[in-house]
C-alpha cells in the first residue's frame, strides 16, 4: 500500500486472527500464566460506547503485553445479561428477553472483533444462558445448605410502576432511578445472603489488597464496623405510652418486633452506642421510624403526628436521611430512665437513626455528638457536659456493622430463577440438584401480577413441581443480578464444564485473576465477589480466599465539554463512527490510552484523535515508504522519505549509532515500566517521542522492529503489518542497562528555590560537590544572582540538584 489505510489493514488481520485463533489458551503447568479480565458488560441495544473501549483496551494492552513476553495469558469475555432493560423492552414490545439478549450479544461480539481484541472466544459466557445459570442456582443451594441464604420480612423500597424491590442506591430523591416514579416502603418476605457472617474477614483483609486506596476506603466505610455496647433503658412506668403489664406485653404491636431479632426486655429499650462512657450525658433516646415497637410508645395525643412522620420518613432513602442537614423528629409521648443518673428522659423518633444499624435505638448525648447536639438545640433538650465513666461498667459489649445482609429477591421475570419450592404449609425446600437448571417458562405477559409477584407467577403449569413425591409450588422471585456476577470469573477457567461450576485443576492454574479492570461497582460487586470467594474456599471448592490480585479502576470518558455522555443530551460518541470515518480501530485504541492517566476522568477531544492518527501514519511511513536503496546495510541506518531530504539524517554515520542504541534501549525500558505501572498515556507519549527521534536521526532495522513490537499492545493491526514487512516476530524486547548509563549528567541549579540554570557535567564530577558549586557559580545566569554573597548551599546528589540560598 502506498499510504496508510487502517481499515484495509485491520480487516486483513482480523480475518487472520479469526481463522488462526492465536489467542486460544489452555493450561500449561510449566509455563508462567496471567489472567486479565474486565468487569463484563451488560450488552445494551446501543452497543459499545467509548467507555467500554477504554475498559476493554486497558485489558487488551495488558494481555498483548504479557503474550509478547511468552506468558500464557488468558483474556476471556462475557455478558451480564439479566436485568430490567431487557424486561422493560419485553413489556413494551412483547419481544422475549431471550431474543433481545441474543441480538445484543451478537452485536457486541461483532464490535469487539472490530477493535481487534485478543480474546479467547472459546471462553465466552452469558449469565442468562441456562448452561451458566444452572451453576448460579447451584451456588445458591450451597449457601442455603449452610444457612447463609435465608428469608425474613423487612421493609424494602418498592416501585409501584416497575413492580419490583429496589436497593438503596436505586432510589434517588424518593423516586425510582429507572422510571422516575415515587417509591414507597413495603414490608415483604424476601431472600437474603448472610454476608455479615464474613464481615470481619472482609474488613480485615482490605489493607492487604493491591487495589486503589479509594476503593479500599469505600469498602471499609460500607462495612462500617463499630465496637461498642448495648445498654438497657427501662421505660418510665408513669409514661402513658409505655409497655405496661402482662396484657400489654402480649399485644401484637409489642410482640411484632421478633423479625428484627431484638425483642425488648419487658418494659425497656435497648440501645447501641460506641461511647458507653458518655452515659451520664444521655438526656434523651431516639428510635428509628421503622423501630418495630414504635407504636407501643405512643399516646393518644402523639399517635397521629408520629405515624405521619413515620410515613414521610419511609419515602426517603437511607442516604438522604444521613445527608439531611436539618434534623427532624417527633416526641413519642414516652420516657425512659437513664440507668446511670436515674433521671427520666424523653423518647423521640427521628429519621437520622436507622433501623438496621445497632438496635434501631440510640442514647443521645448532645455534649459529645454533633448530630445529637443539633437535634437537642432544635427541640430545646438538655445538653449536659457530664464526666466520662469507665467504658467497661455499663451494658453488654457488642460489635455491629453498617453493612446489612444482601437482599437478593427481585420480583422480575428476567433474572435467574431461585431454586426453591414451597410445600402446602408454605415451608421452603431446595430444588434437587439433578433438577437444575430451573429454566424460565415462556410467558406472553411480562407485567408482574396484581399482588406484585413476578411474571413467573402467571405460568401456572411451571409453578408445579414434585419433590420427594410431594407436589410443591415454585418460588416466583428471581435473583439479584449481582448473584450471577459473583462467580463468573471462576467459570472462565472451564466455561463448558457440565459436571461442575468450575474445574478445580483449571481454577488452581488460572486464578486468582491477576488484573481486573473496571470503572463501576466499587462496593457492591467487588464486596459480593469477595464474600462468595471466602465462602466457597471454606467449602473446599476454591484454593484461594481473595478473587482478584490487582484491581485497575479507571475514570470515565466524558463529552468534549466535560459533561457526562448521555443519549438525552445527544453527546454520545459512537466508537464505530470513529473507526468508520477512516481513523480505524488502532487510532481509537491508542487515543483512549493516550487520553490521560488511567485513574482519572477525561474529556473526549476530536483534535487529539486526529493527532494519534497522524502518529500512527508516521509509524507506517517509517517502514513502508522506504526506497530499496535507502537502507544502508553497512551502517544499519535507514532514512524514510522525509529524512532523506534532511541533512541531519543523511549525515548520520556509524558514530551516531551508539546514541541511537541508547535511545532504543531507553524507550524499551520506559514503555515496559509504564505498562507494568498501568501508565499507558506516558507509554504512548514515549513512543511518539521515539518516532520523532527516528525521523531526526534515521532508523536502523532494529529500531523499526523495536518500534513495532512496543506499538503492538496499543495498535495491534498496524504493528502486525509492520512486523510482517520487517520479517520479525513480536517477542517483547529487553533493554540492557549498559546502554542507559551516560558519561554526562544534567545538574539543576536553583537560587532560593527557583530554577536559574542547567549544567552539563561529567558523571564522575557528581562525587566532587565543590567542583559542582564552582562550575555553577561560573555560569553567568547564576553569577548575576549571587553578587551579594551566598548564605547557604544545598547539593542533592541523587536528584542532581544544587540550590543556593542568597
Amino acid at each position: 500500500m502506498d499510504r496508510y489505510e487502517p481499515l484495509k489493514i485491520e480487516a486483513k488481520w482480523q480475518k487472520i486472527w479469526e481463522e488462526e485463533k492465536p489467542f486460544k489458551v489452555t493450561e500449561e503447568p510449566n509455563v508462567p500464566k496471567m489472567m486479565v479480565a474486565e468487569m463484563f458488560p451488560y450488552p445494551s441495544g446501543a452497543g459499545l460506547h467509548v467507555g467500554h473501549v477504554r475498559n476493554f483496551t486497558i485489558v487488551d494492552v495488558l494481555t498483548r503485553f504479557f503474550m509478547q513476553q511468552k506468558i500464557n495469558t488468558m483474556r476471556p469475555f462475557g455478558y451480564d445479561t439479566f436485568g430490567l432493560p431487557a424486561e422493560n423492552y419485553a413489556i413494551k414490545t412483547g419481544t422475549a428477553p431471550q431474543d433481545v439478549t441474543k441480538t445484543n450479544i451478537e452485536n457486541f461480539r461483532k464490535q469487539a472483533k472490530r477493535l481487534g481484541y485478543a480474546i479467547d472466544w472459546d471462553r465466552e459466557i452469558n449469565t442468562s444462558d441456562p448452561e451458566y445459570y444452572k451453576w448460579t442456582q447451584w451456588c445458591f443451594l450451597q449457601l442455603y445448605k449452610k444457612g447463609l441464604a435465608y428469608q425474613k420480612e423487612s421493609y424494602q423500597w418498592w416501585c409501584p410502576v416497575d413492580q419490583t424491590v429496589l436497593a438503596n442506591e436505586q432510589v434517588e430523591n424518593g423516586h425510582c432511578w429507572r422510571c422516575g416514579h415515587e417509591v414507597e416502603k413495603k414490608k415483604m418476605k424476601q431472600w437474603f445472603f448472610k454476608i455479615t457472617e464474613y464481615a470481619d474477614e472482609l474488613l480485615e483483609e482490605i489493607d492487604s489488597l493491591d487495589w486503589p486506596e479509594k476503593i479500599k476506603t469505600m469498602q471499609k466505610n460500607w462495612i462500617g464496623r463499630s465496637v461498642g455496647a448495648e445498654i438497657e433503658f427501662l421505660l418510665d412506668s408513669r409514661s402513658s405510652g409505655a409497655w405496661q403489664g402482662e396484657e400489654k406485653r402480649r399485644s401484637p404491636v409489642a410482640t411484632g418486633r421478633a423479625d428484627a431479632g431484638r425483642e425488648p426486655s419487658k418494659n425497656s429499650i435497648t440501645v447501641f452506642t460506641t461511647r458507653p462512657d458518655t452515659i451520664l450525658g444521655a438526656t434523651f433516646l431516639v428510635v428509628a421510624p421503622e423501630y418495630p415497637s414504635l407504636e407501643a410508645l405512643l399516646t393518644d395525643d402523639t399517635r397521629e403526628e408520629v405515624l405521619a412522620y413515620k410515613a414521610a420518613s419511609l419515602k426517603k432513602s437511607e442516604i438522604e436521611r444521613q445527608e439531611n442537614k436539618e434534623k427532624t423528629g417527633v416526641f413519642t409521648g414516652s420516657y425512659a430512665i437513664n440507668p446511670a443518673t436515674k433521671e427520666k428522659i424523653p423518647i423521640y423518633v427521628a429519621d437520622y437513626v436507622l433501623a438496621g444499624y445497632g438496635t434501631g435505638a440510640i442514647m443521645a448525648v448532645p455534649a459529645y455528638d454533633d448530630r445529637d447536639r443539633e437535634f437537642a438545640e432544635k427541640f430545646n433538650l438538655p445538653i449536659v457536659e457530664a464526666e466520662l465513666v469507665d467504658r467497661d461498667l455499663y451494658g453488654t459489649p457488642k460489635i455491629t456493622y453498617k453493612m446489612r445482609d444482601w437482599l437478593i429477591s427481585r420480583q422480575r421475570y428476567w433474572g435467574c430463577p431461585i431454586p426453591i419450592a414451597y410445600d402446602k404449609d408454605g415451608d421452603p425446600h431446595p430444588i434437587p440438584e439433578d433438577q437444575l437448571p430451573v429454566i424460565h417458562p415462556e410467558v406472553k405477559d411480562y407485567q408482574p401480577d396484581d399482588t406484585g409477584r413476578s411474571p413467573l407467577a402467571k405460568a401456572t403449569d411451571w409453578l408445579k413441581v414434585t419433590i420427594d413425591g410431594e407436589e410443591m409450588t415454585r418460588e416466583t422471585d428471581t435473583l439479584d443480578g449481582y448473584a450471577c456476577s459473583s462467580w463468573y470469573l471462576w467459570r472462565y477457567a472451564s466455561p463448558h464444564d457440565d459436571k461442575a461450576a468450575w474445574d478445580k485443576d483449571a481454577i488452581k492454574y488460572w486464578e486468582p485473576v491477576d488484573y481486573y479492570v473496571g470503572a463501576d461497582h466499587a462496593v457492591a460487586h467487588l464486596l459480593y465477589i469477595r464474600f462468595w470467594c471466602k465462602f466457597f474456599a471454606d467449602q473446599g471448592f476454591l484454593p484461594f480466599r481473595e478473587p482478584i490480585k490487582k484491581l485497575i479502576y479507571h475514570g470515565y470518558i466524558n463529552a468534549p465539554d466535560g459533561k457526562k455522555m448521555s443519549k438525552s443530551k445527544g453527546n454520545v460518541i459512537d466508537p464505530l463512527d470513529v473507526i468508520n470515518e477512516g481513523y480505524g480501530a488502532d487510532t481509537l485504541r491508542t487515543y483512549e490510552m493516550f487520553i490521560g492517566p488511567v485513574e482519572l476522568d477525561a474529556a473526549w477531544d476530536p483534535r487529539s484523535v486526529g493527532g494519534v492518527y497522524r502518529f500512527l501514519n508516521r509509524c507506517y511511513n517509517l517502514v513502508f515508504k522506504a526506497d530499496d536503496d535507502a537502507f544502508s546495510r553497512s551502517s544499519g541506518a535507514w532514512q524514510g522519505e522525509e529524512k532523506r531530504r534532511s541533512p541531519v539524517a543523511t549525515g548520520r554515520a556509524d558514530a551516531g549509532r551508539e546514541n541511537g542504541i541508547a535511545i532504543r534501549h531507553r524507550v524499551i525500558k520506559k514503555v515496559t515500566t509504564d505498562i507494568h505501572k498501568c501508565q499507558f498515556n506516558t507509554a504512548v507519549a514515549a513512543l511518539m517521542e521515539y518516532v520523532n527521534d527516528l525521523y531526526k536521526q534515521g532508523a536502523s532495522e532494529e529500531d523499526l522492529i523495536t518500534l513495532a513490537k512496543l506499538l503492538k499492545p496499543f495498535a495491534p493491526h498496524l504493528a502486525s503489518e509492520m512486523l510482517e514487512k520487517l520479517g520479525a516476530d513480536d517477542e517483547w524486547p529487553v533493554w540492557d542497562e549498559k546502554y542507559l548509563t551516560s558519561d554526562t549528567v544534567e545538574i539543576i541549579v536553583q537560587i532560593n528555590g527557583k530554577l536559574r540554570a542547567k549544567l552539563t557535567v561529567n558523571a564522575e564530577d557528581l562525587e566532587d560537590e565543590e567542583k559542582i558549586k564552582s562550575l555553577a557559580l561560573a555560569d553567568e545566569k547564576v553569577a548575576k544572582y549571587t553578587t551579594n554573597g551566598i548564605r547557604k548551599s544545598i547539593f542533592v546528589k541523587k536528584s542532581h540538584l544544587l540550590n543556593f540560598v542568597v
